[in-house]
């Protein structure tokens, strides 16, 4: 009776950092970074062979610019920034540059970044004039005592504070708004894939993540997903890993989505792999929800689960080598 009394008393007092299911105290890899460039109905059918070389290299210089930063020890939050800069510079994505239009025609862009060290974190929604979204997020957070700025609000902290701003047109590309002809045509206000996101681990430890998006084709009444939303798109926490989604945002925001994947690790001891597929491929769907995440942990551990046909993304690591996939299938 003593002895089973004992190791029943040493299974309770397990540390749940313990239990991470094989991934857990063994470090993967000193530092790392993963990219996304949102998630949908991406086929192989669909891409041309220029096509999907073009989406390839743009993840692939992404994830070069983070790398760089981490490879010479520079901060997990400024390697987020770098590699979300590179595709909100590129209309490939929806994001910046490339990012959709609103029912009234117009570009409204969303951003978040968190540092995983402090729980720092910085917003903005709905901004029409700022040339990178997640530097002025970024600003936000290194800059104000609030978490999120909104619409002129945002535009005028970031012009006090230098941020590059562009006129109007600058976002202004022939694809996107192709797309909104045709959903206004088809009289539905559907979300559109292409957000993009990133979340690095430094040599130091800490872990970021950010998100940037133009949000949803054909949407009205200022509508904001759930990039700029912290815990629903973006999330980070040195105790368990850094998170960015990607998809139909309503859901990812009712769904808590990137905290959740977090407190399960934190709460429940589970491994990143096991608390990203439970989150994004059970609780997601049963909400009716769609999209996929990229994640990495305090470990070096990659997650990147997704439920529709595709999703952009990939990671590179300390060995150096650059991982990109499109597909479902790969």
């Amino acid at each position: 009776m003593g002895k089973l009394f004992i190791i029943l008393l040493a299974l309770v007092l397990l540390p749940a950092s313990g239990m991470y299911g094989g991934e857990g105290d063994e470090q993967k890899s000193e530092f790392g970074i993963v990219v996304h460039g949102g998630a949908g109905g991406i086929s192989r059918d669909g891409y041309t062979p220029e096509q999907d070389a073009a989406y390839r290299e743009a993840l692939s210089e992404a994830l070069r610019a983070g790398y760089e930063i981490l490879r010479n020890g520079g901060s997990s939050v400024d390697a987020v920034e770098a590699a979300i800069t590179i595709m909100e510079d590129d209309s490939l994505f929806n994001a910046g540059r490339g990012a959709v239009f609103t029912a009234e025609g117009k570009n409204e862009l969303d951003a978040s970044i968190m540092d995983g060290s402090t729980l720092n974190a910085g917003a903005v929604a709905g901004v029409t004039r700022v040339k990178n979204p997640i530097t002025l997020a970024r600003l936000v957070m290194d800059e104000s005592r609030h978490v999120m700025f909104a619409r002129e609000g945002a535009e005028v902290f970031g012009e006090q504070h230098g941020i590059e701003t562009v006129p109007e047109d600058y976002f202004f590309t022939e694809r996107r708004w192709r797309t909104l002809q045709r959903r206004q045509e088809r009289e539905a206000a559907e979300e559109s894939g292409g957000t993009v996101g990133a979340a690095a681990l430094d040599k130091n430890g800490n872990l970021a993540a950010g998100t940037s998006t133009g949000g949803m084709t054909n949407k009205r009444f200022g509508r904001i997903g759930d990039s700029p939303v912290i815990g629903a798109g973006t999330y980070a926490n040195n105790k368990t890993c850094a998170v960015s989604a990607t998809g139909h945002g309503e859901y990812f925001i009712r769904s808590v989505v990137t905290y959740d994947i977090s407190a399960k690790m934190e709460y429940k001891g589970m491994s990143l792999h096991d608390a990203a597929h439970r989150v994004v491929m059970e609780k997601l769907p049963d909400l009716g929800g769609h999209g996929g995440i990229i994640s990495i942990d305090k470990h070096g551990n990659v997650a990147m689960p997704f439920t529709t046909g595709g999703m952009h993304r990939g990671y590179i690591l300390d060995d150096g080598e650059i991982v990109v996939k499109l597909y479902g299938d790969e």
